[in-house]
């Protein structure tokens, strides 16, 4: 019986709990399942590559924002690895997840745009911004509101109803989990605070367009976009979730619903906002090296030259003063040109011992032929 109920793509000792996972008539779990694990992977080599280039960023206004783009890449990788608890079948614990980290995760991301959004508003009047550890206090505290609400909300709604001491005995007569067993409509009002960060991303990256500088107004395009998509994503979801399941489909699309909604905003993050973030920092610190060096193109060779006549004309001063104490020769009359030899200043001939014994030898010889004579 357990063979012939197994749906096809599964093995027979999978637990029907993971059947959306492998069975081939729901292509929907095996789609998201796949966008998810690659979404995985794919934040986490951004989030590398995000530290891997922090040594290298020279701006410190940019650098101040790598904390807050850590975390958001931690968020977004936390929203792929919920997908799977929505492909997943209903338990208390998978269902607990749902409700909890839903909002939790969407609120980290949210709260993590909403102080970029005000970072960039102070650099694009001021073209200086606060400092890493003020955005991080920010975003944390925007976040924890998120986290004290879905808390309290999860303890409130599981604590009211006495199944929850039954919930072995109420899964084995087929009915569902305590924490499962709650509208559509209620899971939707718990995001209010997760709806209201939206907003104000969208009102304070409309704001940074306004600024004067004009460089910070690519990443308020960013944001901007970012969050524009994830209105309309939600704006989605929660139409469908509230109104087209129940009239259409039923309770059998709420998880897809879900599933489709935390795949696409994650994979809007990661391509509209984290990849050109990115490559902004990184482009814009080689446009700067780049500058610098057009402004001073010669500067190491000036000075390399400089050094180079400074060390010749101390030669010759050293050769000057070597040939001037010499001894004079006396008889022989001395031509003004008899100091040129066609070289440099830097090789004046100096005379060696040889060239000296050398020299006496001959005027010896000559000497004494004259006196012969």
């Amino acid at each position: 019986m357990a063979a012939n109920n197994t749906p096809q793509g599964c093995g027979p000792d999978v637990d029907s709990l993971y059947y959306n996972l492998c069975d081939l008539s729901a292509v929907w779990g095996i789609v998201l399942e796949a966008l998810a694990a690659a979404g995985v992977v794919f934040s986490f080599v951004l989030f590398i590559s995000l530290l891997a280039s922090l040594p290298f960023i020279k701006d410190k206004a940019r650098k101040s924002s790598v904390a807050l783009h850590a975390c958001f890449l931690v968020c977004t990788g936390g929203l792929f690895c919920l997908t799977f608890a929505f492909i997943v079948g209903k338990d208390f614990s998978t269902c607990a997840s749902r409700r909890f980290l839903f909002g939790v995760l969407f609120g980290g991301c949210f709260a993590c745009l909403l102080m970029l959004s005000v970072r960039l508003n102070i650099l694009a009047r001021r073209d200086s911004g606060p400092r890493a550890w003020v955005l991080c206090l920010g975003a944390m505290g925007l976040w924890l509101v998120e986290v004290v609400i879905n808390t309290e909300w999860l303890i409130i709604t599981v604590v009211r109803h006495p199944l929850l001491l039954l919930n072995v005995t109420a899964e084995s007569s087929g009915a569902t989990a305590t924490p499962c067993n709650i509208a559509n409509q209620d899971f939707v009002m718990a995001l209010i605070y997760v709806m209201a960060l939206i907003l104000a991303v969208v009102v304070a990256s409309l704001a940074v367009m306004a600024g004067k500088h004009n460089r910070w107004k690519k990443e308020g395009a960013c944001v901007l976009l970012t969050s524009l998509f994830s209105v309309g994503i939600w704006v989605a979801w929660i139409v469908m979730y509230v109104y087209g399941n129940n009239r259409h489909g039923g309770p059998t699309w709420d998880d897809p619903t879900l599933s489709i909604a935390l795949v696409a905003n994650a994979w809007v993050f990661l391509i509209i906002y984290t990849i050109p973030e990115i490559c902004c920092v990184t482009s814009d610190d080689e446009s700067q090296q780049s500058h610098g060096d057009e402004m001073f193109p010669n500067q190491g060779a000036g000075y390399e030259t400089i050094l180079k006549e400074q060390s010749a004309q101390s030669m010759f001063m050293e050769n000057k003063a070597f040939s001037m104490d010499e001894p004079n020769q006396g008889i022989k009359p001395v031509s003004p040109y008899s100091g040129y030899t066609g070289q440099l200043r830097s090789s004046v001939y100096q005379p060696t011992e040889l060239a000296l014994i050398s020299k006496a030898i001959g005027q010896g010889n000559g000497l004494h032929r004259t006196s012969q004579w």
